[in-house]
């Protein structure tokens, strides 16, 4: 919906509009609109000055449809009478379902990609549009309503007429007889092949329906319970440890951190986590299932027979580029075990604390005060997949020298570092978390790392080693840093020893990063600031990009990622604050004022400005707890992003 008035400001109807301007682009809709006496040339030129107006480019056909010029019934009229005119890409664009890049995008993926997919399908599977609505536009287009075979009855008499197979293959499903003829569902009834087929089987006289692909393939299941259904196999004829070996040798290649393998109704679903968003990788038949499962049980050294309860295991996979570490986690659900593989051991993520990401001032200021200090607790806290173990390492790195001694207990090591004494807890031999906490002030360490903190007990033995002049490092799950006070409060340590002992908390997220190959200037809608709590004035000279999607970042318009931090170093103000128990809104509001923290939302804000991410990114991502600084003095707190 485009936030227009009747009659927006500064536009008056009453005024003599100017001549339309040519060089304009009216697209396809508008012009038969205009042909067919719907509209007239003078709303037409006053709709164009309206659009010129807009901060942000939209659609010439959805102002149009916005003033209130015409309706979706004229506009269904017009275009059933020009199919020929306006191909579905086209008329998705101008509709304000895509963009013009976005279709740009999907024409490319289709001319490189082999075999050669359908538009619909490409603008599904990169998530430029979802089924249903390409489903609506054509409905709109063509004139043909939609179904949903898995819950309308199905003739399975007339269904009988054709294999399973064919349907699967044609996207097609006979549904009943009407009058002299047969309704169809078509995955995609603009295919001729698919239509010509459908013909041949039941005769010229049919009536089209449009149906999604998941929703023919459940009525063919409907028919036909033990019918292969799966539309993209995706398998040769290789065994199933190739397979499996093929799959994490891709995620390696895509720098994914993640697979996962999922069973679902009709298929096994593999995605990749690339950058912290997942994406579809390949799909296998359900016949795999047991054998596939088998496999990776079997490398983790899981128990192959107990399919009732959840599991986790291990691989240490060998390949080209050396030796990966593997965290493997079985989960029971109604389909099926669902594999997730974790990568670890990634040593070419290992950053110098330059590197991290933290702005100039923000990281002095995190040495000085925090893992420049002799004693003290310093945590770092997020939600999994933020970092924090990339931070911690770094750190460590930065720490590690002949003259001190650096012990960890960890659940698994990530990162081998030299001279670093490192623990892996292992459940299975009763080298438990507890245990090992126990034994580890015993080795005479300077600094001691905690993998994380998980209960009461841990954060007892990170408490009292800082008690006893070590430093110590540890992560935690929080949603800022004022979180992890609170929620240390409410794990039963007593104020005044957290007061006493945190020196730090660091939080933190990751953003996708903009891809340097296809970025372009990007001014910020009237949505995304009103999102932002800001006006134009607050975010003057900032210089907010916007991939627009290419090859190198699989259209995606990013690549690679950039944290964000949320700094919180604990002066007397602070620990007045915690010694007195206030609320995290009042701890959150004396930080601001007196130890001068920027929070994640304003950090992420200060780089998307500098181009660095995208406000977008920053709005999926980042907690908003209160109003954002204009960007001018978070960029004078920050020293630049």
């Amino acid at each position: 919906m485009i936030p227009l008035q009747k009659h927006p400001a500064g536009v008056s109807p009453a005024k003599e509009t100017p001549p339309a301007d040519p060089s304009k682009d009216l697209g396809k809709i508008v012009p038969l609109l205009l042909q067919e006496g719907y509209i007239t040339d003078k709303q037409v030129r006053y709709a164009q000055r309206v659009r010129s107006k807009l901060e942000t480019s939209a659609p010439l056909l959805g102002v149009v449809k916005e003033l209130q010029y015409v309706t979706d019934k004229q506009i269904k009229e017009v275009l059933r009478a020009s199919l020929d005119i306006i191909r579905t890409g086209s008329l998705m664009v101008e509709l304000g379902h895509i963009s013009e890049a976005d279709l740009e995008a999907s024409l490319e993926i289709q001319k490189r990609e082999q075999p050669k997919k359908k538009l619909g399908e490409i603008l599904v599977a990169h998530n430029f549009i979802n089924e249903r609505t390409i489903l609506e536009t054509l409905s709109l287009q063509l004139g043909f309503p939609v179904v949903e075979p898995e819950f309308v009855e199905i003739d399975e008499k007339l269904a009988s007429k054709g294999k399973a197979e064919l349907y699967v293959t044609r996207g097609f499903l006979p549904l009943r007889r009407e009058g002299q003829g047969v309704l169809i569902a078509f995955v995609d009834p603009t295919d001729s092949r698919d239509v010509e087929a459908a013909k041949k089987l039941f005769g010229n006289d049919i009536t089209v329906a449009i149906a999604t692909k998941d929703s023919i393939i459940r009525g063919i299941k409907r028919i036909h319970p033990h019918a292969k259904t799966t539309l993209s196999v995706g398998m040769d004829d290789s065994s199933v440890v190739e397979t499996v070996d093929a799959v994490i040798l891709a995620a390696i290649e895509e720098d994914a951190s993640d697979i996962h393998i999922e069973p679902m109704h009709d298929r096994i679903r593999v995605r990749f986590r690339e950058d912290g968003v997942l994406v579809h990788y390949k799909d296998f038949p359900l016949e795999i299932i047991p054998s596939l499962t088998s496999r990776i049980k079997i490398m983790c050294e899981a128990d192959i027979a107990e399919k009732r309860r959840h599991q986790g295991g291990r691989i240490l996979f060998q390949h080209k580029g050396g030796e990966l570490d593997l965290r493997v986690s079985f989960y029971v659900t109604v389909h099926g075990e669902k594999i997730v593989l974790r990568l670890l051991n990634r040593q070419d993520q290992l950053f110098d604390l330059e590197g991290i990401g933290m702005s100039r001032r923000m990281l002095e200021r995190f040495k000085e005060d925090a893992i420049d200090r002799p004693s003290g607790v310093v945590i770092i806290t997020g939600p999994t997949g933020s970092g924090k173990t990339t931070t911690v390492y770094s750190s460590i790195n930065y720490l590690n020298d002949p003259q001190t001694s650096i012990i960890t207990a960890e659940e698994p090591v990530e990162y081998v570092i030299p001279g670093i004494s490192q623990c892996s807890i292992d459940p299975k031999i009763n080298l438990t978390f507890d245990e090992t906490l126990r034994h580890i002030v015993r080795q005479d360490p300077d600094i001691v790392v905690i993998g994380e903190i998980r209960d009461t007990y841990s954060a007892g033995v990170a408490v009292q080693a800082a008690l006893t002049g070590h430093k110590v490092l540890t992560t935690f799950h929080t949603e800022d840093s004022i979180g992890g006070l609170i929620r240390l409060l409410n794990m039963d340590i007593d104020a005044f020893l957290i007061s006493s002992t945190v020196v730090c908390v660091v939080a933190q997220r990751l953003l996708r990063r903009v891809c340097k190959s296809c970025e372009m200037p990007h001014q910020l809608s009237p949505v995304e600031l009103r999102r932002l709590h800001y006006g134009p004035q607050d975010v003057l000279g900032a210089e907010f990009r916007k991939g627009r999607g290419c090859p190198k970042c699989r259209y995606s318009g990013y690549k690679g990622r950039v944290a964000v931090f949320e700094l919180l170093v604990l002066e007397e103000p602070v620990r007045d604050a915690i010694l007195a128990r206030k609320t995290s809104h009042q701890i959150r509001s004396i930080s601001i004022e007196s130890t001068g923290l920027v929070t994640l939302l304003e950090d992420g804000i200060v780089k998307a400005a500098a181009g660095i991410t995208t406000v977008e990114e920053v709005l999926r991502c980042l907690p908003r707890l209160q109003r954002p600084r204009p960007l001018a003095e978070l960029q004078h707190l920050l020293g630049g992003a």
